[in-house]
């Protein structure tokens, strides 16, 4: 008798995380490094408008990130709508290509990283690269509504009292379709806001999306996710859905995310992944993060054992989160030293 189809996604959940020696490492904050070099992402797009005019930028990043240690690597595809592209004057077409490029340019970096990988006679460089041939997810990434939205909503959930789960699946379904079409190995939801937007997603993975998923919600009080609806009956939704492999918390401040990790454990045997942003606080009115209100690398990385300790097998980090993060990351794991 065969495996059901969640089960075998949870299967190959399982063996990724033993391949990546128990706890797999996510990346860091996209636009973050695009902007630190030089990008311009004051724009309704975001990151996704680097997929219009820096690919090879976007391609480096990756490639930064898999240098640094990181098993999975997120597309630029969080605020890639093709809403959003059709408001941008792209025909539909045009806009279902820049998604699939999203998809493209990952896997692209994997491909030259292990070119890298097999050309060097050394697993860990000098100057800090690890050059490891080993498992590399892509995870197409979706961000939720309020997202494509960019006014904020996707940290207040708000999306007004005539928002149903129809309009939401409508609104998601051909993006996600075009990720999986493309070759993702993924799909993380990200940033979910509300149990709304966590329901029509899994309602989506039941229209016979053939690769798994993760949910992942975002929380300002350490109890709640930011709409005010309970994290437990969040991950209760992820949890009852076959597709996802995993649950846990993005863009959420780390100080917060122990008390979260055990809240998600009451409800779910799933893999709990964690990827924290540095703390700081982001002002929707001027779409700026606050400087100086995050923690440096070293406090970001002293929670990461702890995290593990009670729960957490995928970990990496959001917002204002770098390369030299995820490789500090890598360092402090027991499983990589």
């Amino acid at each position: 008798m065969g495996l059901s189809n969640g089960a075998v996604e949870e299967t190959m959940m399982t063996d990724f995380l033993r391949k990546s020696g128990g706890v797999a490492v996510i990346d860091g904050g996209l636009a973050t490094e695009l902007e630190r070099h030089g990008a311009d992402l004051n724009d309704p797009l975001w990151s996704a408008k680097c997929l219009l005019t820096s690919s090879n930028l976007v391609r480096q990043v990756h490639l930064d990130y898999l240098e640094a240690g990181a098993d999975i690597i997120i597309t630029a595809s969080y605020q890639a709508t093709i809403q959003g592209f059709k408001a941008k004057g792209f025909s539909e077409e045009e806009s279902e290509a820049m998604l699939k490029k999203s998809v493209d340019i990952a896997r692209e970096a994997r491909e030259v990283y292990y070119e890298r990988c097999h050309e060097s006679s050394t697993d860990y460089t000098d100057d800090g690269k690890i050059l490891k041939h080993r498992p590399i997810l892509v995870a197409g990434s979706v961000g939720s509504y309020g997202a494509y939205l960019a006014d904020g909503s996707e940290y207040s959930g708000d999306y007004g009292d005539k928002m149903n789960i129809e309009f939401l699946k409508n609104f998601h379904r051909r993006r996600v379709q075009v990720l999986v079409e493309s070759g993702a190995d993924l799909i993380a939801f990200e940033t979910v806001p509300n149990k709304l937007e966590a329901q029509a997603y899994a309602e989506l993975l039941e229209e016979g999306i053939n690769i798994p998923a993760w949910f992942s919600f975002n929380s300002k009080d350490g109890v709640n996710v930011v709409s005010g609806d309970s994290l437990i009956e969040c991950a209760r939704i992820a949890d009852s859905c076959q597709k996802v492999v995993a649950v846990g918390i993005n863009c959420t401040p780390p100080r917060f995310i122990s008390g979260l990790i055990q809240s998600i454990k009451k409800v779910t045997t799933k893999p709990v992944l964690i990827y924290p942003n540095s703390g700081e606080t982001y002002d929707a009115e001027i779409k700026q993060w606050v400087k100086n209100t995050g923690v440096p690398d070293v406090d970001f990385v002293s929670y990461v054992n702890k995290w593990c300790e009670i729960g957490a097998s995928l970990v990496g980090g959001c917002c204002r989160t770098t390369p030299n993060t995820i490789r500090a990351i890598c360092r402090t794991l027991p499983s990589r030293a």
